[in-house]
């Protein structure tokens, strides 16, 4: 597979803001200005569940690291806390850094692994949070959602330890339903966030997911996501076991890659001399 087009577009509308590009494929969104400024939807469903945890740092494992958005968020919100990013692509990394340095004072470690590998080399009870943001050519990668990587997340996660995950998937939710079904043989509680246009099958986008052995902040995440710009929409309890019906948790001897995304509204068009 050749490599990915990479390209730092400056936001001429936010003074401080750039969006890192693959292939065209909106990656992340940083502001150097304000960190806490999350403009992907998803990542402000993210962000709002780390933040219902109780006070203080956390220890955030990223698996994906792009233009480490989170990483900066969770450093800016949490100070204090360890952080680890898995980022295979290490020119990615390398140009972030030169051109979009981390916050002053941030805990943030960057491995040059995949996420299975880098996740197997963690220590048992490492981790508060483990984020999964990872796509590959806008797909995430099928080793990224079976039954086998959320066990091993599991083991790196401590006690109450909470797995977030940023997916996409098109109508009838195929593979949203056989991850989610992955999530809960592994961990006791889960919820899922996401448009109800892409719940009814009407659009392709994306798909958030948390997953504890402990019970999971869905009142915080409810609040969250009906101020959001765009209402979205949170299933849990019943209703989560209802949405996955007889999908087959994924795993590792029948993974899959989530579905490409439409071209018309994943890819962000360029004139020729950008």
């Amino acid at each position: 597979m050749s490599a990915a087009r990479i390209e730092l577009l400056a936001d001429a509308d936010r003074r401080g803001g750039w969006l890192l590009l693959a292939d065209r494929i909106r990656q992340s969104y940083v502001d150097m200005d304000d960190p806490t400024y999350l403009d992907f939807e998803y990542a402000r469903a993210l962000g709002d569940i780390v933040d219902a945890l109780p006070a203080g740092p956390l220890a955030v494992t990223h698996i994906g690291g792009g233009a480490m958005m989170l990483a900066r968020y969770v450093a800016v919100t949490r100070p204090g806390s360890p952080q680890i990013v898995l980022e295979p692509d290490a020119e990615v990394t390398a140009l972030v850094r030169a051109k979009l340095p981390l916050p002053r004072g941030a805990r943030v470690r960057v491995r040059p692994v995949g996420g299975r590998a880098g996740l197997a080399e963690l220590r048992d009870g490492s981790a508060d949070v483990i984020i999964l943001d990872a796509f590959q050519g806008g797909r995430v990668p099928a080793d990224l959602g079976t039954v086998e990587f959320f066990t091993d997340a599991a083991r790196v996660l401590r006690a109450d330890g909470l797995m977030l995950a940023n997916i996409a998937d098109g109508p009838a939710l195929g593979y949203a339903r056989r991850v989610v079904a992955a999530l809960s043989t592994v961990f006791a509680h889960g919820l899922l966030i996401a448009d109800p246009a892409v719940l009814r099958g009407r659009r392709f986008g994306n798909v958030e997911l948390a997953a504890s052995a402990a019970p999971l902040p869905i009142a915080a995440a409810q609040r969250s996501a009906a101020r959001a710009i765009f209402p979205r929409r949170v299933v849990a309890g019943a209703d989560l076991v209802e949405l996955v019906g007889d999908a087959r948790p994924a795993r590792d001897a029948d993974a899959l890659r989530s579905p490409a995304p439409p071209e018309e509204t994943w890819r962000v068009a360029l004139s020729d001399s950008d």
